[in-house]
């Protein structure tokens, strides 16, 4: 009977794997579809995020209103509340990633025996989570530095699959050179047609971040899922209501151990009193291995006793209070009282206070702009808004008849436009440097921003004038001249500027549409008045 059950759980085991295949390659497919899809709409290609009840609950917090697509994070809840952490141990890519590098780390021997201690840092990931919600309903919302699909996502599309797709360039040149040109034609149209942006100005810090949690995995399988995951954290608080219990036979338990020595969660499965159900995956490792098939889960209506998180009521005021402190921290930026230049944001964001309070980091917008011109964010808006998007026109400008950024949001931060409606946008406005300008500065000819600009009629105009010559000689030439009025800031006369190292235009976030402030001249100023 024993080995028919333990058959069972490796049945169990195998499917969860299976499971997390299944799921992970979702994912992957998904991340991979998101791109530019040769007309004016895309899927549901964010999908994953709705079913995030973290990422609903802090931004509903922090900004006190509830994406619809976020009632689906219900599911996950529901699902908890009757089976545990099922999510992290059967769906979660992230969790999945974290298992296969643990269970790579074992077989080579370079994962860390499990060590006594009397230290608890299960706990950290429950101070986390009362850090963040607390920062949340004060308006900060800083959940998209530690989500686990926001860090999933913003990482493979800055880092890893532009590391993969030098790969594929590294491997078609190589091919080229053999002379194998069949098989690196066949490669070059399959990279193409993945669609992969491949120039991130924080790629490397973003890659080596990455690097450096799987690597945690050294110091204890699955470090993340363990330690730091306030999604983790948030369905532990909800599992603990659930029916499906550990049950271990005490007549065929010989109390080897084994189970909890080999726990992926360290929930501590033996004795079962001290089984910790919030801190389970229902990986059902520990029914598989047990030499005496003694570990089952049935599901049981009646409560059971179980172990619970301790959580420290002086750390959990502490943690409330870091939260409450960070506000104002992350809000000692000179871009509270002016904008930045530099801080293009996309078509349709919502203005900055609102944009801050749903963006959540993670990359979508960025993997999906066909000209690669949005990129993570440094300095350019401040601490609170490291790694949300910023327009860079030097590397890509906006395509004027493109709304893909605005469909691919799962929070809302950039709200759906209509191809139509963008038109009417203006995300920033163009400059012109007369110092740098070959037609201003030289008088030589040159019409390259007047004929890509897109704007109809053209925000860019061509007007005479007069430039001395060294021999003191005035040359007439047609020079470009910006209309305000009309300039959407888009970028692309930015872009295709011949002056290389410095364009002699420029566009800055000042005109934007989104601001009532960030405006070229206010009326207080022409008053005499202060702006602020």
């Amino acid at each position: 009977m024993s080995r028919k059950k333990s058959k069972t759980y490796r049945l169990l085991q195998f499917t969860r794997i299976t499971s997390q295949l299944v799921f992970f390659t979702l994912f992957f497919i998904l991340l991979l579809q998101t791109r530019f899809p040769g007309k004016d709409y895309i899927g549901e290609v964010e999908i994953f995020f709705h079913f995030d009840p973290l990422l609903a609950l802090t931004t509903y917090l922090a900004s006190h209103l509830i994406f619809n697509l976020f009632l689906l994070s219900v599911i996950t809840l529901i699902v908890t509340l009757l089976v545990g952490r099922v999510f992290c141990g059967w769906v979660c890519p992230l969790g999945a990633i974290h298992q296969f590098s643990s269970f790579v780390f074992k077989k080579l021997k370079w994962l860390k025996t499990k060590t006594k201690s009397t230290f608890s840092p299960k706990l950290w990931k429950y101070y986390l989570l009362f850090f963040l919600l607390i920062s949340s309903f004060l308006t900060l919302d800083l959940v998209g530095f530690f989500d686990p699909f926001s860090f999933l996502y913003r990482s493979f599309i800055t880092g890893i699959l532009p590391a993969l797709t030098l790969v594929f360039s590294a491997l078609i040149s190589l091919f080229y050179q053999l002379h194998l040109f069949t098989i690196g034609d066949s490669l070059v149209q399959f990279s193409e047609n993945l669609g992969i942006n491949t120039v991130f100005l924080q790629a490397l810090g973003l890659s080596l971040l990455f690097l450096f949690v799987l690597l945690l995995n050294l110091k204890k399988e699955r470090f993340w899922c363990r330690y730091v995951c306030p999604l983790g954290a948030l369905l532990g608080l909800f599992a603990r209501w659930n029916r499906l219990k550990i049950k271990i036979d005490e007549e065929k338990c010989i109390k080897c151990n084994l189970c909890t020595f080999e726990c992926e969660t360290d929930a501590i499965p033996y004795p079962p009193e001290k089984w910790t159900i919030t801190e389970c995956v229902y990986c059902f490792t520990c029914s598989a291995i047990c030499p005496t098939g003694a570990i089952t889960f049935p599901f049981k209506l009646s409560p059971q006793r179980t172990a619970m998180v301790n959580l420290s009521r002086r750390q959990l005021l502490v943690s409330s209070l870091l939260g409450a402190l960070a506000v104002p921290f992350f809000r000692l930026s000179p871009d509270r009282h002016r904008a930045s230049a530099k801080r293009i944001r996309p078509p349709g964001a919502l203005p900055e206070e609102k944009f801050l309070r749903k963006c959540v980091k993670c990359g979508e917008c960025l993997k999906v702009c066909p000209t690669n011109g949005l990129q993570p964010a440094l300095t350019e808006a401040g601490p609170e808004g490291i790694w949300t998007p910023i327009l860079v026109p030097r590397i890509g400008h906006c395509e004027y008849y493109c709304t893909l950024c605005s469909q691919v949001c799962p929070t809302g931060a950039i709200q759906e436009l209509r191809v139509e409606d963008k038109a009417t946008i203006k995300i920033g406005t163009a400059w012109i440097d007369k110092n740098r300008c070959i037609p201003w500065k030289i008088g030589e000819p040159c019409i390259v921003c007047e004929e890509h600009c897109p704007v109809s009629p053209k925000a860019i105009q061509l007007v005479e004038t007069q430039v001395r010559q060294p021999d003191g000689l005035l040359k007439t030439q047609r020079a470009p001249f910006i209309n305000l009025e009309q300039c959407t800031g888009c970028g692309i006369c930015e872009n295709k500027c011949p002056v290389v190292d410095e364009p002699a235009i420029y566009v800055t976030s000042v005109g934007e549409t989104r601001s009532e402030s960030n405006r070229v001249l206010l009326e207080t100023l022409a008053t005499g008045g202060d702006p602020y």
